[in-house]
């Protein structure tokens, strides 16, 4: 077996000092993470201040707090209404914004509007459950107010 021997090395030289591009990437790097850091710390503090605050009432007083009765009628009208074959999904794709959009009209009582059953039921109901009658029919059923 051969050995090693030390002059078949080349020795190591002395590391030179830093240049300044060096030193700046450096620093550059340093302060990068120190924002990060800071970034972090104050989106902990934010969370911390939102969980104080007023609850969201977007929802009114939420799907989950509506009567019993009320919350199968959205269930029933939810499978009812998304008949059409583009559509049947849909009821479930945004289920939470829909949970959401009929708690805040049980909740504000549909923001205060006088009830528009008696005069157009029939006909928006036949509309809707309609795979020939496209949105817009069903939209300009609807008056500026709404």
């Amino acid at each position: 077996q051969a050995r090693l021997r030390s002059e078949s090395f080349t020795p190591l030289r002395p590391l030179a000092p830093l240049s300044q591009t060096m030193k700046s990437a450096v620093a550059f790097a340093a302060a990068a993470a120190g924002l990060l850091l800071a970034g972090s710390v104050e989106g902990a503090l934010l969370r911390a201040q939102r969980a104080g605050q007023e609850p969201d009432t977007s929802c009114g007083k939420g799907f989950d707090n509506l009567v019993k009765g009320s919350q199968d009628y959205y269930r029933t009208a939810a499978v009812e209404l998304w008949t059409h074959p583009s559509h049947v999904t849909d009821n479930a794709t945004f289920e939470a914004e829909l949970e959401c959009w009929f708690a805040s009209m049980c909740t504000t009582k549909c923001g205060g509007l006088p009830s528009q059953a008696d005069s157009r039921k029939k006909a928006l109901t036949e509309k809707c459950l309609s795979v020939q009658v496209d949105w817009l029919k069903v939209w300009n059923m609807f008056s500026e107010e709404e």
